[in-house]
This record gives C-alpha cells, structure tokens and sequence, in this order.
C-alpha cells in the first residue's frame, strides 16, 4: 500500500474509532442523564403514558388521571378541589411539567422510582401495566378547608398549622390561589399566561403559606419574650421590666411608640405581652444585643430554609445591627420578614414546651399495591426554650387570649394561647399593614394538637380596622377547632 493510501485508512480508523467512543460515551456514560432530561419529549410522553398515583390527604385521594382527548400524551392529571389544595400538591402540566409535591416525588407518582424496580420488572414479565404509587400527607382536610375558607373573605393570606409534637403539617392554605386542572393539558397556554404575576397581579401561584415572607410585627415578640427568659435579663413573667416612657432608641433621639395609651412603663414581660408594648420588647432587644437576638431567632428556624420537603423561604433576621435597628428588628418591624410557616414554627416549640420539630407534610409513600416504600419519624430540629420557660411563655400567651388582644380565638373548654400582630410595610409604612395571629391550642390532658399561623392582607379593609385580633385570630380559631374536632 502506498504511502497515500495508508494514510487515508489509518485516518478513517480513527474517525472510526472516534464515532464508537461516543456512541458508548452516549449509550452507557450519558444515558441516564439524557433519558430524563427535560428537553426530552420521551421523557413527558412516559410521565403520561399511565394514570399518575394520587396524593392522599385522610384517606382520599384529591388526585386524579383522565384519558387525554388527543395527543401523544394519553393521560392527563385531574384534581379535587383544586385552589384549596395547590400550595400542597402543586401541579402537574403536560406543556409545563410539575412543582412542588408533583415534582418532588415524581418518580413515585408515576411508577418509575428505583425502589418499584422489581414490581415493575415483574409487571413487564405479566403483561401489566406499569402503575404509579401514592403520597400519603399529613394534612388535615377540615383545617385546610378552615383556612382557605377564612382566607377567601379577607383578600389575601395564608395559614399553616402544625402538630407540635411531630411536626406534622396539618393545613397549608394561600389566597388568591389557582386549579392545577387549566394546566395540566398540554394546551392550555391561554391559562398559563393568566395566571402569570405579570398578566395578574394577584401572583395565584404565589405560595404565600412557604415562600412569601412579611414583616411579623408583634408576633415576634414571643421570640423576643424567648430571648430574654433563655438569656436570663428577666426570669419569671412577672417581674417588672427596666422599661421606662418614653424610651429613647439608643444612639438616636427618637422615641419607640407604643400603639395608644397602655401599662408599659416597667410592665413585666406578661402585661407588655397581653398589651403588645413596643418599648418593652424593644428595649429587651437593645439590652440583649444583635448577637443574642440572632441566635434565639436561628433556634426558631430564621435564617434556614425549611424543607417539607417543599422549599419553604429563609426567614430573616439579620446581624450587624446596631442597638435602635435591633430595638426594631426585636418588635418585628425594620428588615425582619417571615413565613407563615416559621411563625406557625415558633408557637409550636413554645407549646411543645421547648422542643422544635422538624415540620414535614409527607407521612408515607406506598407502592400501587399501597406497601409502605417509606414513612417519615418526626425529627426534632432545635430546642429554643427549656421546659421551664417554655411554660411560662405559655402562661404569657395564654393570657394574651384570656384577658388581652387575642379574645376572638377563645375555643369553650380549650385553653388557647396566642398572639397578635399588626405590622406595617411600605415607604414610610404608607402601606395597609399585615394582620397576623399565631397561636397553639391545649387539650384538658395537657396535650397540644395543634399550632397556626395567619396572616392577612386585606385592601379592602379600613386601615384603622385592621389587626391581628380581628382579622386573623377568628381564622386561627376555625382552624384549631377543626383539628380538635377531628381528634374526637
């Protein structure tokens, strides 16, 4: 062979060469990688190929599956219910694929997670049709529907309640929401776009229960009341405070005001809590320092993001402050925001005397045949408070809906404690403020089954009407009735 020719061959052995490295650099480095990648139509066609397994709220399903009326996706996914339930089910979208628990657990929902590997195997080797298995949730469906009900006829909001003693979230609402079915074909683009914040400025899809955090006023005051028990500045709650009237913010000339004319000169912790003393709980603040405040709040949950296993926002307080933005911080105002679910967090520790768990809305996954693939066991996540003062910021609260702001969440023959919160937000706070209540109710055997968080954003209502205690201590109050309800 000549020296042309040879060359010619030993190139294309090589480009030979080159063409088989990367058809097995694809088959069996990549294919994994390119079987599930999104861009992948063949990855959508199979996700629809057979009805998705339900999510389970109670024993029911408030999933479904229908058979599609044309395309090459031959099932489409149905839900019950539909706004109620989508901050905790999310959707699941032939044109825009999935979120939240859709998406998260996927695989189960459509069968084809690694641990139905051998019942899949053995329906392929009979002939069957491959069947997705279930998401049983904690949630409770009288409370959600409590909390989304309440919700509706006070503009925007959210609830999230949990059982204190797990961590098991038992209702997940947010108004202004949407039904996952318009979405879920794969045209219905028309509905998409309206649900959209620019084309709607409602933002539906907003999940306001996880992922919207506002300013929580004076409800952060009990993680402020916390701070002083668990750092010793005050020991009981009803030892007078060292707060004088007026009290000057340090390093300024201005004055913290108290909302009307109340007790606060010197209150004790109890009184400045039933009363909602700004210079109480905002001296307690600058005494402690930034650095003391921050780890009582990281403690609570602030700072972290929560995993549900949906994400739910970091809420925030900050550090490098100085005494007077620590003042504020402290009485939830300046830059301290969070979500319903942390502040739901915070009254759960204080009734579980102390104990924070770890809040999850997931109680198992079942295979088709409905075999447990995996159960949650609650996890405690922190311990804010000891036992002991965790008591008596119970006796504190408590007496917030005995005797002070939080009367409208009352339940006859349940001892409840709260509280309050009003907190304004916009430029020079020329906003309408945010209502909150949060809350936990006691059973007559000491038993706590259940804490919530509400927050309101009510346009339409008169801002001198708006407050915690009118407007979102009665959806609290619906809420913690009907989890005790569903107890008997």
């Amino acid at each position: 062979m000549n020296k042309p020719l040879r060359r010619i061959a030993i190139f294309c052995g090589l480009l030979v060469l080159t063409l088989l490295i990367r058809d097995n650099w694809l088959q069996y480095v990549k294919a994994d990688e390119l079987r599930t990648d999104k861009n992948n139509r063949r990855v959508a066609i199979e996700q629809y190929a057979t009805p998705r397994g339900n999510i389970i709220v109670d024993g029911k399903e408030i999933t479904g599956s229908k058979e599609a009326a044309s395309g090459d996706f031959l099932y489409k996914r149905t839900y019950k219910d539909g706004p109620m339930w989508a901050p905790v089910t999310g959707y699941a979208s032939q044109a825009y694929g999935t979120n939240q628990l859709e998406n998260l657990e996927d695989g189960i929902l459509t069968g084809t997670d690694d641990r139905l590997f051998f019942r899949n195997t053995l329906d392929m080797l009979t002939g069957k049709e491959r069947e997705g298995g279930n998401v049983v949730t904690t949630l409770n469906a009288d409370a959600q529907k409590a909390a989304y009900e309440g919700l509706k006829g006070r503009g925007k909001g959210a609830v999230a309640a949990i059982d204190p003693s797990t961590g098991a979230i038992l209702a997940l609402a947010s108004y202004p929401s949407y039904d996952p079915s318009t979405i879920a074909g794969s045209n219905d683009g028309d509905a998409w776009n309206k649900l959209q914040k620019k084309n709607n400025p409602d933002d539906p899809m907003l999940n306001r229960a996880l992922r919207e955090t506002y300013p929580p006023g004076s409800t952060f005051k009990v993680v402020t009341a916390a701070a002083a028990l668990e750092n010793g500045l005050y020991k009981s709650a009803d030892e007078k405070t060292d707060s004088p009237l007026p009290w000057i913010m340090p390093g300024t000339t201005t004055p913290l005001k108290n909302e009307g004319s109340i007790p606060c000169k010197n209150a004790t912790l109890r009184i400045a809590l039933r009363y909602s003393c700004n210079t109480v709980f905002g001296k307690v603040g600058a005494d402690l320092g930034n650095d003391k405040m921050l780890e009582e709040a990281k403690k609570f949950g602030f700072t972290s993001e929560q995993f549900t296993p949906v994400r739910s926002n970091a809420s925030v307080f900050s550090g490098d402050m100085n005494q007077s933005q620590t003042a504020l911080s402290s009485i939830g105002q300046y830059n301290t925001a969070a979500t319903p679910l942390q502040m739901a967090m915070v009254a759960s520790a204080v009734a579980n005397d102390g104990k924070l768990m770890k809040p999850y809305m997931i109680d198992k996954l079942q295979a088709p045949n409905l075999d447990t693939l995996e159960q949650t066991d609650p996890e405690e996540l922190s311990r804010p408070l000891s036992e002991e003062n965790a008591q008596i910021l119970q006796s504190m609260m408590e007496t917030v809906v005995k005797e002070g702001t939080g009367t409208n969440a009352q339940i006859n023959g349940v001892t409840v404690g709260g509280k309050t919160g009003t907190a304004q937000h916009g430029v020079d706070n020329s906003e309408k403020p945010y209502a909150w209540f949060i809350s936990y109710a006691k059973l007559s055997d000491n038993s706590s089954p259940v804490a919530v968080a509400v927050v309101v954003e009510d346009d339409s209502a008169v801002r001198d009407d708006i407050s915690g205690g009118g407007l979102a201590a009665p959806i609290a109050k619906s809420v913690m009735e009907a989890v005790i309800n569903s107890k008997k």
